[in-house]
């Protein structure tokens, strides 16, 4: 199955600059070869289900491996059944309807 999300991972217990366990993060993700774009309260990540979810746990072992000793994150998980949508179509499709007055 299809899934799109935002994964939010954000290391406890190491201070206040956690700029190093996000760039960890963002490695894990571009080593699993998935679409991603990263913002600025998270990252958008899709691909097939097995390889998106095995990616959020290697980001876990990614932040938990340079000290982190907790790990607390969010995930909002989108799937279709109906059709195939990146979440680049989907920011398109609003823009669209913004400029249509829709």
């Amino acid at each position: 199955m299809w899934v799109s999300v935002d994964l939010c991972v954000v290391p406890l217990g190491v201070g206040v600059s956690l700029a190093p366990y996000v760039a960890a993060c963002q490695r894990v993700i571009e080593q699993a070869g998935l679409d991603h774009e990263l913002g600025p309260n998270g990252t958008a990540i899709e691909g097939e289900w097995d390889a998106v979810f095995a990616c959020v746990r290697d980001c876990h072992d990614a932040v938990h491996a340079l000290g982190a000793p907790r790990v607390y994150t969010t995930l909002k998980v989108n799937t279709r059944t109906d059709r195939q949508q990146s979440f680049r179509d989907k920011v398109v499709s609003v823009q669209a309807s913004t400029l249509s007055g829709a």
